[in-house]
């Protein structure tokens, strides 16, 4: 038999370590065997890191150049980059099964066997030595860097119990109670957030990644486990909670970088990908309002409110998504329609997931953290304004040039006001968009082939638009948005609309 060659349920087959010498079997070392299946999938043109976009040409390659080079790896980048995503999805670069000694707490390789338990068995059972399979799915160890963490949760730890119950000395090695780093011999470790581990802890792994030596409780063992580390590491986490020391350091082979996504079609494949959004035929969600949700993150990232250093996760914009079909979902049951599409003003139930995923700065906080939200929304609006209609502000530059929006905008300087109301129904919607002198045509003198639901769905969004670059007023109600003229609103005195509900800032 050829061990290369031998399929899987071949594989199960095999018990003992008799039957598994037959077939040729050789010992490998993790990083040879992440490094020789990667080679294959290379040579194969197949995709190794399955779901991940973006990385393509920056984080992907150096991650493969790491494993050629049987590195261990160190990622570093803000939060909600993928990092642990990535370090999830290298254990599709393991052998789908290894044989191990059964009953060995560290997954002895039979013919190559670390613990004094694996080397008994061998001694007692020789080539009957039972052995079972392990799934490359077991070979995974995560573990989240705390301050509590201890060095007994990671290297290990003298186990009164079992010296008790084996009638064992505490000088013999088999009273140790292994950590999670033994135990993840043959295997795939990562640390994630290593740099919030204690500097004692970190000192712990010197040895390990260097020479294999772990020390627990007086014992001095040698046991050259065979393991892949990985560690994440937050920049931000360097400055305000901890950081990695610097023998450390210069033992992790690779520290890639990661980064965020660097286009709105790339955040559009990742949001598309993880929000959890069940499929409903009665919600039409167009294209440019997925543009939409994605802009409020490039925005958020790039505002004066929002703290640079802690970053803003793509889990901004999964969430924001998931707020944003939920909204249009409860207005369409509280309307008892059988089918809608997204509004832009049902970007009002984005607003919690803006807040919650964005740390703020001192001018920031003192903004609060909604209407920070309310106007990240407002610039990714106004963001997406010019991609469909005309720059107002070319327009105020040049005189000469013909006012696309003039009609509108008199309307409203004449006294006159439209609410859009949050749950309002597709009649009530389409009767308040087309009671703007002006609006229909500007967006059939731009989008004339554009069906009847976009056309109402840009008519609502040209009135957001118009007000976030100031030719028009936006007022929140308690169920909905005012529009009216900018200059009017600008003399209204506070508490005037109070009976509407209406608020005295602009917001969104």
């Amino acid at each position: 038999m050829d061990y290369l060659k031998l399929t899987s349920q071949q594989k199960l087959k095999i018990n003992t370590l008799g039957a598994l010498k037959s077939t040729g079997y050789q010992p490998i070392s993790v990083k040879e065997e992440l490094r020789s299946n990667l080679i294959k999938k290379l040579k194969n043109k197949e995709q190794v890191f399955e779901g991940i976009w973006g990385y393509e040409d920056t984080v992907v390659p150096d991650v493969e150049r790491a494993i050629l080079a049987r590195h261990n790896i160190n990622f570093l980048g803000l939060r909600g980059q993928a990092k642990t995503r990535m370090a999830r999805l290298m254990i599709h670069l393991l052998d789908e099964y290894i044989p191990a000694i059964k009953g060995s707490e560290l997954r002895d390789d039979p013919m190559s066997p670390l613990s004094s338990f694996g080397k008994l068995q061998i001694k007692e059972h020789g080539d009957e030595t039972p052995i079972v399979w392990v799934h490359r799915d077991d070979r995974y160890t995560e573990k989240l860097a705390t301050p509590d963490v201890s060095i007994a949760d990671l290297i290990g730890d003298v186990d009164p119990i079992k010296a008790a119950t084996l009638k064992l000395p505490y000088s013999d090695e088999r009273v140790i109670h292994y950590g999670l780093i033994p135990r993840s011999h043959r295997g795939i470790f990562v640390i994630n957030e290593l740099p919030d581990l204690q500097p004692r802890i970190q000192v712990a792994l010197f040895n390990i990644l260097q020479e294999g030596d772990i020390q627990i409780r007086g014992f001095s063992l040698r046991l050259p486990l065979d393991i892949q580390f990985v560690f994440t590491a937050n920049p931000e986490d360097y400055t305000n909670r901890g950081s990695i020391v610097t023998p450390l350091k210069d033992r992790i082979d690779s520290q890639i970088i990661t980064h965020y996504p660097k286009s709105i079609d790339i955040g559009k494949k990742i949001t598309a990908q993880e929000a959890r959004v069940k499929e409903n035929k009665g919600i039409q969600v167009f294209d440019m309002m997925k543009d939409l949700i994605e802009q409020i993150a490039f925005e958020a990232r790039e505002s004066e409110y929002v703290d640079a250093k802690s970053g803003v996760s793509a889990r901004l914009t999964i969430s924001a998504y998931e707020n944003l079909m939920s909204a249009t979902e409860r207005r369409l049951l509280l309307s008892g329609e059988k089918e809608t599409f997204t509004r832009i003003s049902d970007l009002i139930g984005v607003i919690p997931s803006i807040t919650g995923k964005v740390e703020l700065v001192y001018e920031g906080e003192q903004e609060g953290a909604g209407i920070v939200a309310q106007n990240l929304v407002g610039k990714a609006i106004r963001k997406e304004f010019i991609n469909y209609f005309p720059d107002p502000e070319k327009i105020r530059k040049n005189k000469e040039a013909q006012n696309p929006y003039s009609q509108i905008t008199d309307w409203f300087g004449e006294g006159n006001m439209v609410d859009i109301l949050y749950d309002s129904s597709f009649k009530e919607y389409e009767k308040a968009l087309m009671s703007v002198p002006g609006l229909e045509a500007l967006v059939n003198s731009y989008h004339k082939k554009a069906d009847k639901t976009f056309k109402l769905f840009l008519m609502e969004f040209a009135l957001h638009g118009l007000s976030e670059y100031s030719m028009l007023s936006k007022h929140g109600l308690e169920r909905g948005m005012q529009f009216k003229d900018l200059l009017s609103s600008m003399f209204s005195m506070p508490g005037m609309g109070e009976e509407d509900g209406e608020d005295e800032d602009d917001n969104y």
